[in-house]
């Protein structure tokens, strides 16, 4: 008799920001578009590097202790991450997973942000601000991609723990979490209106 198992899981976490804390969304969607409007450093860099739309990532590194709301995010995001660190089973030797890095990021129609991981971090995820109908979802890549070789493509209807790349499309309000290693996209945004979320990164120490 043969026994088939699935080996080395890649685990993906989605809640909604509000189940672990009070976050008011509409002040979370204000704060983002007025920091952009603000950020003239922000917004040199995004021009200098060619970056649609707009990240805080390169300018502004302490938005939780500019703005009150984004110490409401944080406090709830440190519930998901430590939920989704014991559902991970780490063995964190008494310490904890504590937020490195939080940035803005409004994508504009036919903006893209090409695929990535996050170096030097443990957990990375996004909250979403703003999904207007026909904004990009977010796209995972298998892991093992690379390595596959010579292996034929899957089928198109191949059960989803085998698809190489999985989209998500998430909603105003939720939270995603993964492995900082694992590679992810967002493809070309095609609503009219600014795809707007919040990223971040977790380090272990």
């Amino acid at each position: 008799m043969s026994t088939i198992e699935s080996l080395f899981a890649t685990r993906l976490y989605r809640a909604r920001l509000s189940d672990q804390g009070t976050v008011d969304a509409q002040e979370l969607e204000t704060s983002c578009i007025v920091i952009a409007e603000d950020d003239e450093a922000g917004q040199d860099w995004c021009e200098a590097n060619d970056f649609p739309g707009y990240t805080s990532y390169a300018s502004l590194t302490d938005l939780p202790w500019r703005f009150p709301i984004f110490d409401a995010v944080v406090r709830a995001l440190d519930k998901h991450v430590a939920a989704f660190a014991e559902d991970l089973q780490f063995d964190l030797d008494g310490r904890e997973l504590k937020l490195e890095d939080i940035w803005i990021n409004i994508l504009p129609e036919g903006g893209i942000h090409t695929a990535h991981i996050h170096p030097h971090s443990v957990v990375s995820g996004t909250t979403y601000v703003a999904m207007p109908k026909g904004a990009s979802a977010i796209k995972f890549e298998d892991p093992r991609h690379a390595m596959m070789m010579a292996a034929p493509a899957r089928a198109r209807d191949a059960r989803r723990e085998l698809q190489p790349f999985i989209y998500i499309e998430p909603e105003v309000g939720d939270v995603l979490l993964w492995e900082s290693w694992l590679r992810h996209e967002v493809p070309m945004n095609m609503a009219e209106e600014e795809r707007i979320s919040v990223s971040f990164n977790y380090t272990w120490g």
